[in-house]
């Protein structure tokens, strides 16, 4: 699979269209899976005991936050319907404009959408918006943009974040990261992931069938257990990293306000 550069010409409606068909596809031939049997459910199990109000963004039937007691939000209808008959409580919505009030959860978790989303700043403003300060936010992030393949665009991506890139995006906001982990399952094999776009394409019904009944249960019964390392660990050839942050607005201003001193001098 040939690498290219994140395409930066894609509008917000087009990304949107490009999410929508994909993941309501993927969705309506899905079955949800339990957070409990994916490798993030020992921290979240943590955080979710201590944490009553929590949101979950774009879980789509992967969620990882327990579906007893949060707020999912999510732009597929076919991942809602089946959110809403396990009795979570899921709304229809973009990361970009959350239906949800300030300050309204302790704990946040997106997990493999900002790479999808055109302005992240508003995201990122979204998140901040609705976080309690000192909430504990789990988000991940692909990185690398020299490591950008024609799947990343297949699948609905936008971007992919330099390590420091995306430190700063979330100190701007005024989450600090706390640990970070290696985090994906996508395959390393590019021969694979052109096999995989192929059938996507040509053969998509039959594609999705394997990819939910057969890829998906294997990628869980071999994910690795995830190692947490303080702040952002060594990224080198690292495709994906899941971060733990904590909110703290006072974090942005002091950022902002070392931006504003540098401007001056």
């Amino acid at each position: 699979m040939i690498s290219t550069r994140p395409p930066e010409h894609r509008s917000h409606e087009e990304l949107i269209r490009t999410n929508r068909g994909f993941y309501e596809s993927l969705w309506s031939g899905a079955r949800l899976v339990g957070p409990e049997r994916f490798n993030t459910w020992p921290l979240v199990r943590e955080l979710a005991a201590k944490s009553a109000r929590r949101l979950e963004v774009a879980p789509g039937l992967r969620p990882r936050l327990p579906l007893d007691g949060t707020c999912f939000v999510d732009l597929s209808h076919a991942a809602l319907l089946q959110l809403r008959r396990r009795g979570a409580n899921a709304v229809h919505g973009l990361i970009g404009a959350l239906p949800c009030a300030d300050n309204s959860f302790d704990l946040v978790c997106a997990l493999d959408i900002l790479e999808h989303v055109v302005d992240d700043d508003s995201a990122f403003a979204e998140l901040a918006r609705v976080s309690a300060p000192g909430a504990n936010v789990l988000v991940s992030v692909p990185l690398h943009p020299e490591a950008w393949t024609a799947f990343d665009e297949f699948v609905g991506h936008c971007r992919r974040y330099e390590p420091q890139q995306i430190v700063a995006r979330l100190a701007q906001h005024g989450f600090v990261i706390e640990h970070s982990a290696i985090y994906g399952m996508q395959p390393k094999s590019s021969r694979l992931l052109d096999l995989g776009q192929s059938y996507l394409t040509h053969h998509r019904e039959r594609a999705m069938w394997w990819y939910n009944r057969v890829l998906m249960p294997i990628g869980l019964r071999f994910q690795k257990t995830l190692k947490w390392r303080d702040g952002l660990s060594d990224t080198e050839g690292v495709d994906e990293v899941v971060l733990r942050c904590r909110f703290l607005p006072s974090s942005a201003r002091s950022t902002a306000d070392c931006r504003s001193a540098t401007r001056r001098r």
